[in-house]
């Protein structure tokens, strides 16, 4: 049994969650919360640590495809360190490439319409940087020393 963890799609104007169950296996969409400023975003992140229960946070780092850091990656980690002096949880920066479009492809494939795929696109990019976290975690867990 493990603790929730709490996923954070980040953008300037809108934040998406998520939440893992209490197994740390499975993701679930939260909500997309709209937020005018850093200090907005820090409330709303506190207050879904609150009503969850989740003792970490994984935040979305949108890195280039080649690896370098994008203009919102590094207004992502200047939102990080502004995190830090509001919760007391472990933050986890985790590598987003191509979450938002790969939300995007699930929801047309679904054959969602734009305005719903708006309402549901930085939560559901939420669940895809959460899941992608908590794979890794279980993989790392199982991995045999002798498979590297």
């Amino acid at each position: 049994m493990m603790d929730r963890i709490l996923g954070l799609d980040y953008g300037t104007r809108r934040l998406g969650f998520a939440v893992s169950d209490p197994t740390g296996i499975i993701a679930t969409s939260l909500e997309t919360v709209a937020v005018q400023t850093d200090s907005d975003a820090c409330q709303a992140v506190a207050r879904l640590l609150r009503e969850t229960g989740a003792t970490s946070v994984v935040v979305g780092h949108p890195l280039h495809m080649n690896g370098s850091k994008s203009e919102l990656a590094l207004k992502v980690e200047t939102f990080i360190e502004r995190l830090r002096g509001s919760v007391d949880v472990p933050l986890h920066l985790w590598d987003e490439r191509l979450s938002s479009r790969e939300a995007e492809r699930v929801l047309l494939e679904a054959d969602t319409s734009r305005a719903k795929r708006k309402q549901v696109r930085d939560k559901m990019a939420a669940q895809l940087i959460l899941q992608n976290y908590l794979d890794a975690q279980t993989d790392a867990m199982y991995r045999h020393p002798d498979d590297e």
